[in-house]
């Protein structure tokens, strides 16, 4: 029997066996197996996939290395739906090698920008430089892994043409979010079209971590029918396209994301322990790193969830200020949790009803208005208010608004998603409002005046 020697695999518990491109032979400079064994990658076992979650959910120990191996795998599964169609819309798009090749490559590099504890980090590190982990990558792809990417020559079952060369600009392109229509018209369909696979409501991206955090946190081990929306799923000249015959597919892996975020991303604990890590990362993050990722590359390559905690791990022993620092993330990592929560309440905005209209948008604000509502004594109480947000659909100012629709079939149209009518009965933002304190004594007096500010009935969290 012959076996390809460009090809290996991978196995993988979500998509079992996963091939990839390697070597082959002494004479190629490059090739996928090259790029996932870069320093760059490697470094993505070292962040786990789901931050703080495996604090509460034991086994969702699962790293970002293996999802964007996963994205990498989808965006052949992927460019195998849509090839004919994207071909017969843009004709003048470079060879089906390339354009596999491209879409594979920026599924295994969207990722490589983040820091330690993923999300996380941009908020509280990235954005004091005024990065995030997406435009951080972006430079990584096009200067650091550029010649690798320059040299690939082919996917485990495509070859470029002669005289194609993959180009880290266009990676790095399709990895960050659109920004303005200018910015969209600057490039050619194709392009603009292989990025709504990456950007958009169903990507190589959520359509891997959908199915991975389900099946490593125990909440579904098949989340959601991945090969119908494959076999329905096209390009026509408006967009990225449904088929109503599979829109049942993708509102079921839409209701299962936003279940995901209620459940696992949005737990209260979890959230509790986020609160907690901020606090104590604000105190130390000039104490971990250096300062701008883009001057040290070499130090942010090595910066990871792993070296962070190791780091922290060996200051409980020195004097000063490490030594205190020291000694209160170690309470953390016992998962002493400084904040319990008090009372929490949700609140869904439809395509209609303005969210920037409500209070409950500004977590500053609504802190004012719950210490007001509080007896005078309980005014001063250490609380925080905590209003995690998913967003189900793109509202229409979004950027990656007007970029999926669906394939009417008793019109033989197009249509926009949104004039179907089981998707538009879909929120467009979900928000959970929770009260942490750190005195569970004062739960009751928080949970009225948080029923105050609301003008509804709140949870209580001890029946949850």
């Amino acid at each position: 029997m012959q076996f390809a020697p460009h090809r290996n695999l991978f196995f993988d518990p979500v998509h079992g066996y996963i091939p990839f491109a390697s070597r082959g032979s002494a004479k190629a400079p490059s090739c996928e197996g090259s790029l996932i064994d870069s320093l760059w990658v490697q470094r993505l076992r070292s962040i786990r996939q789901l931050q703080t979650a495996h604090w509460v959910f034991p086994s969702a120990e699962h790293t970002r290395f293996q999802h964007v191996v996963g994205a990498m795998h989808l965006a052949s599964r992927m460019f195998a739906a849509v090839e004919k169609s994207l071909r017969a819309i843009c004709p003048d798009a470079p060879s089906s090698g390339y354009l596999e090749s491209l879409l594979r490559v920026a599924g295994l590099l969207h990722d490589v920008g983040h820091g330690p504890f993923g999300h996380f980090f941009d908020t509280y590190y990235l954005a004091d430089y005024g990065l995030t982990h997406e435009t951080l990558g972006a430079r990584i792809v096009v200067e650091e892994l550029g010649d690798r990417i320059g040299g690939i020559r082919r996917t485990p079952s495509r070859e470029l043409e002669p005289g194609e060369t993959l180009d880290p600009q266009q990676v790095a392109w399709l990895i960050q979010r659109p920004t303005t229509q200018a910015e969209e018209d600057s490039v050619p369909k194709w392009l603009r079209f292989l990025r709504s696979l990456l950007c958009g409501i169903y990507t190589i991206d959520n359509l891997d971590f959908v199915l991975r955090d389900a099946y490593m946190t125990g909440y579904s081990t098949k989340a959601y029918d991945l090969e119908r929306l494959l076999e329905y799923t096209f390009f026509t000249d408006a967009g990225l396209t449904i088929h109503d015959r599979g829109m049942d597919a993708l509102l079921r892996f839409m209701g299962v994301r936003g279940e995901l975020f209620r459940a696992v991303y949005f737990h209260r604990t979890v959230r509790a322990i986020d609160l907690t890590l901020a606090d104590l990362f604000l105190a130390s993050k000039r104490l971990l790193f250096p300062g701008d990722p883009l001057e040290h590359r070499t130090e942010y390559r090595r910066f990871t969830d792993f070296s962070l905690l190791a780091e922290i791990e060996r200051w409980e022993d020195e004097p000063g200020e490490r030594g205190e620092l020291g000694r209160r993330w170690r309470r953390l990592l016992e998962r002493e949790v400084e904040w319990k929560l008090a009372a929490q309440t949700n609140l869904v905005f439809q395509a209609e009803v303005p969210e920037s209209s409500s209070i409950f948008s500004d977590p500053d604000f609504v802190e004012r208005k719950l210490r007001a509502a509080l007896p005078r004594e309980k005014r001063d109480i250490p609380l925080r208010v905590d209003v995690p947000r998913h967003s189900y659909r793109p509202h229409a100012s979004q950027a990656t608004s007007g970029q999926n629709f669906f394939y009417d079939s008793s019109r033989d149209r197009v249509r926009p998603l949104d004039a179907h009518q089981l998707f538009r009965e879909l929120p467009v933002v979900h928000r959970i409002c929770r009260v942490y304190v750190q005195d569970r004594s004062h739960g009751s007096e928080v949970a009225a005046a948080l029923e105050r500010v609301a003008g509804s009935r709140v949870d209580d969290p001890t029946n949850m």
